[in-house]
């Protein structure tokens, strides 16, 4: 039976599908809410898959599926699966380290410690945490409220009844209670290790209630120094909960999932709250395999995290909504308040976290950076090609006169100066941008192409519409309109205008795309200005000092040399002057600027 046929068969119900190759492989695992409309998708004439998709499917030989009862029950097989599988078209969890987890042992008086290795022996393992650091805090703070054995003796009723052990220097200095003696009964030890349990799950309030309503009865029964002993740790308690990110008591038992993502990879950033109190933050990183989008990666985040934390969180912030409708949760974009400032939150950590990563690709491996934040600008400035070559123009004048021009050359994203160029404007008069800005731009590649040299993927115009058209018009007189890319960025704003284009384009004001068109701009600005000042600095020694009868070009050089500017030179003496240029000439200068006072 072909594909075709397997098609038809499939059943409009929830489930998990499976794409294989030739050879029987895996190649890619998905969810579906009903089976037959997904898979019938892929093989749609008019799909609009991405080009990575379309490969795929190019290599489909076979395909299988399996119903299950709900959404979510599809969501966390698909998860399953593709970690048993790891099928190459997948999103997958890059996984750069192990992290810690804290331990509860299995074992009748249990231990509690740190591992990064989890064995499946009905241990119970809280975690993972991505600060060492918190796990140790938390750590330290339940071996300072609970007695708690640190031994690894196999303290079974028998062996202890036969008085197998003796009490080591932990029960002499304070830190255990001496179970191995039948010291400290089961029961109690027992009631200590639910505790334990509670306080690392984040719900220090419930603990801290229990242990109020045992110090009441002590101090009931006239148990004062127990009662005491009871009150410290509430008070320990106390102090660690006010120092947990405190957001709002009303937001008890909620997940927080945000994503931000590139061409690469999305990372996905998880808070848990309990009682208004953040109590662990986590980032993900999954490596995108088919340009899957932030809703779709949410819903495999939330799978994942879950289940890895053991969540049974019902109420889910998120920045995209999943794919699917998560059952017996309620899942939210909060849009003011409290909620939005935690997710705003998780927002930045995500963000943050993907800056680092990128920071270290940059150093590991540049060439793959610059590939990733060209693919990145191809993306989302809507090109045909990479681009590898950009350039970016500014136009400088003084109150209508000396007007110029400037053009600087990005190259891989990084700025290639020894190809800036500087403009004199020849045939425009006064201030007129628009006209400068076609100018400059027609005598520029009109150069280029008559010269047989490569052309710029991507022209960036500083401005708006107008300048935009002018520079438009000289690529059509050139014959280069279809050969050339070009936007306008307009300094207001920072929107993006593209030719014939009445609404602009906006980016995210932290993409590296338009951190890159702002690079440009800003550059083209500075190159332009410096160009400009020089043109003005040469005007002004021309107008004041090239003037006086007897001074030449050499002369006035060596005065601004002296003196920095044509207002100290008005000011100095003749001492001075005759230091610099000669008793002769110096009396000339000298005699000039007097007579103009």
């Amino acid at each position: 039976m072909d594909i075709a046929d397997k098609i038809k068969l499939l059943p409009v119900k929830p489930g998990v599908y499976q794409f294989k190759d030739e050879s029987g492989k895996i190649i890619y695992i998905g969810k579906a809410r009903s089976l037959k409309s997904r898979v019938n998708s892929y093989f749609s004439k008019h799909g609009g898959h991405s080009g990575k998709t379309r490969v795929m499917i190019k290599r489909i030989a076979d395909l299988s599926f399996i119903v299950v009862e709900s959404e979510l029950d599809a969501l966390l097989l698909e998860n399953s699966l593709i970690k048993k599988y790891q099928p190459r078209y997948n999103v997958m969890l890059k996984d750069d380290k192990t992290y810690p987890w804290l331990c509860i042992k299995n074992e009748r008086f249990p231990r509690v410690f740190p591992t990064r290795t989890k064995i499946e022996d009905g241990s119970e393992y809280f975690g993972p945490y991505a600060s060492v650091k918190m796990m140790k805090t938390l750590l330290k703070l339940i071996r300072q409220i609970y007695k708690i054995r640190t031994c690894k003796y196999d303290l079974s009723k028998s062996n202890i009844d036969k008085g197998k052990f003796k009490v080591c220097l932990e029960y002499h200095i304070g830190n255990c209670l001496g179970p191995c003696e039948g010291l400290q009964s089961h029961e109690d030890y027992a009631s200590q290790i639910d505790q334990i349990k509670e306080i690392i799950k984040g719900n220090v309030t419930e603990v801290i209630n229990r242990l109020e309503e045992i110090m009441k009865t002590y101090s009931e029964n006239l148990a004062f120094e127990k009662a005491q002993d009871v009150k410290e740790k509430i008070d320990i308690l106390s102090g660690y909960k006010s120092k947990s990110a405190v957001v709002n008591p009303a937001i008890s038992n909620t997940d927080v999932f945000s994503v931000a993502s590139d061409m690469v990879n999305a990372y996905v950033n998880y808070m848990r709250v309990v009682d208004g109190s953040v109590i662990q933050s986590h980032t993900m990183t999954f490596k995108k395999r088919l340009e899957e989008n932030d809703a779709h990666i949410i819903s495999l985040a939330i799978a994942e995290i879950q289940n890895m934390y053991q969540s049974l969180s019902k109420d889910i912030l998120v920045t995209d909504l999943p794919e699917i409708e998560l059952e017996g949760h309620r899942v939210s974009i909060p849009q003011r308040g409290d909620k939005k400032k935690l997710l705003e939150l998780s927002m930045r950590n995500a963000r943050y976290f993907m800056l680092d990563k990128q920071r270290q690709s940059k150093f590991a491996d540049p060439e793959k950076h610059t590939t990733r934040i060209l693919e990145q600008m191809k993306k989302d400035l809507r090109l045909s090609e990479l681009p590898t070559h950009i350039e970016c123009f500014d136009n400088s004048n003084f109150q209508g006169t000396d007007a110029v021009a400037a053009c600087v050359v990005f190259k891989d994203a990084r700025p290639s100066k020894k190809d800036y160029r500087h403009f004199n404007i020849k045939t425009v008069e006064g201030p007129d941008d628009f006209a400068s800005m076609k100018e400059v731009v027609y005598r520029r590649y009109k150069r280029l192409s008559e010269a047989g040299e490569s052309l710029p993927q991507l022209v960036v115009v500083d401005g708006g519409k107008g300048q935009l058209s002018s520079a438009v018009e000289s690529l059509d007189e050139l014959g280069l309109r279809g050969k050339i890319a070009i936007v306008g960025i307009a300094k207001k704003l920072e929107e993006i205008f593209y030719p014939g284009d009445s609404l602009p384009l906006f980016i995210d004001k932290k993409s590296e795309t338009l951190k890159v068109l702002q690079h440009a701009r800003n550059e083209a600005h500075r190159f332009g200005i410096t160009h400009h000042r020089n043109k003005r600095s040469k005007s002004t020694i021309k107008s004041e000092l090239t003037d006086i009868p007897g001074i030449g070009k050499t002369t006035s050089e060596q005065l601004l040399k002296t003196f920095q500017s044509v207002s100290r030179i008005k000011k100095a003496s003749l001492g001075d002057l005759e230091n610099a240029i000669g008793p002769a000439k110096a009396a000339v200068v000298r005699k000039w600027f007097d007579l103009e006072q």
